[in-house]
């Protein structure tokens, strides 16, 4: 039986490997077993990190809120939940770039929490 090497697959799939380790340091951009574990490394990690990034601006959202209702003399928790009283639907994004670029506007629908509630 003769011998198979692979030929044309084993080159493809070792190219893009390579290609997806393109700007690593040293032997991690060149050889293909150093790459395949740095490739595989780097992937795991932007998979997790999708998930974090999420995670983080949530955080940073709720932060601004509740900064932003405690000078207009609320809490977060009785700010949202004064909206979802009042059936103002805005996701906490709106809400935070809400707080830092309009503080007026804010302000009104602070107070129109606190009629509400």
């Amino acid at each position: 039986m003769p011998r198979a090497k692979g030929g044309p697959k084993t080159r493809a799939r070792r190219k893009r490997v390579l290609n997806l380790a393109e700007g690593f340091w040293g032997a991690k951009s060149k050889l293909y077993r150093s790459a395949t574990e740095a490739v595989d490394r780097a992937l795991k990690y932007a998979y997790r990190d999708r998930k974090a990034r999420k995670r983080d601006f949530r955080r940073l959202w709720i932060a601004r809120i509740n900064a932003a209702a405690r000078l207009n003399g609320l809490s977060y928790s009785r700010f949202i939940n004064g909206l979802t009283k009042s059936g103002i639907a805005l996701d906490r994004k709106i809400l935070a770039d809400m707080a830092v670029t309009d503080p007026a506007s804010f302000t009104k629908l602070v107070d129109s929490v606190k009629v509400a509630s």
